[in-house]
């Protein structure tokens, strides 16, 4: 201006902003429409993944040992319910 001062433009915002044409998507075509889902859920799965709290190996040998405890205790219980089925039985029926 003449008289020295600045002049600044604000950028409109909102309604009054230009809109944009949307591009279309790179490789907008069946195989992206086919692995977009895929990857998706790729990407969520390895997020979740990360979030993970791992056991270090002194958890993880004492949890591997008591569900070899608790295999071994309900393989007992199974078989000694087994015979005792298996002989009540044979009484029943003899």
């Amino acid at each position: 201006m003449a008289d020295g001062t600045k002049v600044t433009r604000i950028k409109a915002t909102g309604a009054k902003a230009k809109a944009k044409a949307p591009r279309p998507k790179k490789g907008s075509g069946k195989l992206s429409s086919i692995l977009a889902p895929i990857t998706a859920y790729l990407k969520g799965a390895w997020y979740e993944l990360r979030q993970v709290r791992w056991p270090d190996r002194r958890a993880t040998w004492s949890l591997t040992l008591a569900v070899i405890i608790f295999s071994l205790f309900f393989l007992v219980l199974v078989v000694l319910l087994d015979t005792a089925f298996k002989a009540l039985f044979e009484f029943i029926i003899t």
